[in-house]
């Protein structure tokens, strides 16, 4: 069975849905965790009351941190014994010695549990205003200390933008559960659709990826494996350069943005796309546009790229893709030889261009790349 939640809230009364749901199997009796206005912001099972407004108020006027009520045993969360303020109890039914055992231990794994992610989210907010640049240089340093991130460490910064709508902050909390370290792996929502991952790797790559870039992909595939097993979300995924100092993480965010939009361009099935491996399509993506509306013009002076059909565009992509081999194209494309070889003598005479020749091929490419980025602008 799984836990009940009573009342949906901050990130807080989730992280105390798990950690219930953890401690349900320890004990057949209701246990629990309510905020400080008394509503139940977890519960183990249906039957739990869903608010307790007496105890609630009895932690506010008291510096007790435990109390027994009409049949519960409840104890504070925080030291309310050391001035912290209370937000929130754990409780459990019965009123005996083991009740208070019980509800006693439960408060401790919760307030360890709330500290360290108090850090974390501490943490978190502040790289999400490095990478927006909302932190000026003289303080970047001082909060750095102040919250021990290392200044000199090798990190990579993830983009990780899904195609569902509204599933944002479950594409994070998986991440944070994935990446589970406070200390050098960071998961934080940046906008409706994009979450990004900032994520610390040992100086060295490990001996089972020859570069950093390989190193990289290879987390990038297991998020997107993750995404789509457990929360059935496809996603394309934009990775920046290595980031070897704290104050390089703007840019390299602004680089995986680039780079994930870039991929979405010129390719349809590629969904991890690094800015260190952008080739050509760099290039093109900073042309102006009347510069790429001219090289079209002039490649193509019989016909337009636009006359082509979409079973000969397809053609000649299959036949890139095989690298110019027209025997293994028409093998993938399930036709005959002479079939290809017409067809193609057919792309030469619309277009001019013999595209079974190395340079009136890459000429080509180049072309059905500028007219994907023209396109992607709202531009033929």
């Amino acid at each position: 069975m799984m836990i009940i939640a009573i009342r949906k809230g901050i990130q807080m009364d989730k992280l105390f849905e798990r950690l219930v749901e953890r401690c349900r199997s320890a004990t057949d009796r209701i246990l629990g965790v309510i905020d400080s206005n008394g509503y139940t912001v977890a519960a183990s099972t249906p039957s739990a009351p869903n608010r307790f407004t007496a105890a609630a108020a009895s932690f506010a006027d008291a510096d007790g941190e435990i109390l027994i009520l009409d049949g519960y045993t409840f104890h504070a969360v925080e030291d309310l014994s050391d001035g912290e303020d209370f937000e929130y109890a754990a409780f459990v039914e019965g009123e005996d010695e083991n009740a208070k055992t019980i509800v006693t231990l439960a408060a401790f794994m919760l307030r360890e549990s709330k500290q360290y992610a108090a850090e974390r989210v501490d943490k978190s907010l502040f790289l999400k205003n490095l990478i927006s640049d909302n932190t000026l240089l003289s303080e970047t340093y001082a909060k750095a200390a102040e919250l021990r991130l290392p200044l000199e460490e090798r990190r990579a910064v993830f983009l990780i933008r899904q195609d569902s709508e509204r599933t944002e902050s479950y594409v994070s909390d998986l991440l944070s559960g994935m990446f589970p370290d406070k200390n050098k792996d960071f998961a934080f929502v940046v906008s409706d659709a994009d979450c990004v991952l900032i994520k610390s790797f040992d100086p060295e790559p490990s001996e089972e990826f020859d570069t950093e870039g390989e190193e990289y992909e290879a987390v990038a595939q297991s998020i997107l494996n993750a995404l789509r097993d457990e929360l059935m979300v496809n996603a394309t995924i934009g990775i920046g350069g290595t980031a070897k100092n704290l104050r390089e993480l703007p840019e390299r965010y602004k680089e995986a943005q680039v780079a994930i939009e870039i991929g979405k361009v010129f390719s349809d099935e590629k969904m991890i796309t690094r800015y260190d491996n952008l080739g050509i399509g760099r290039i093109i993506y900073q042309l102006p546009r009347t510069l790429c509306e001219r090289f079209l013009a002039e490649i193509f002076k019989k016909n337009s790229i636009d006359d082509l059909e979409s079973e000969t565009l397809h053609t000649i992509n299959q036949f890139f893709e095989n690298n110019l081999n027209v025997s293994e194209t028409s093998r993938k494309l399930f036709v005959h030889r002479n079939t290809l070889v017409y067809r193609l003598e057919k792309i030469k005479k619309i277009t001019g261009l013999d595209i079974r020749e190395f340079d009136h091929a890459i000429i080509f490419k180049v072309a059905l790349m500028i007219r994907r980025y023209l396109t992607s602008r709202g531009q033929k």
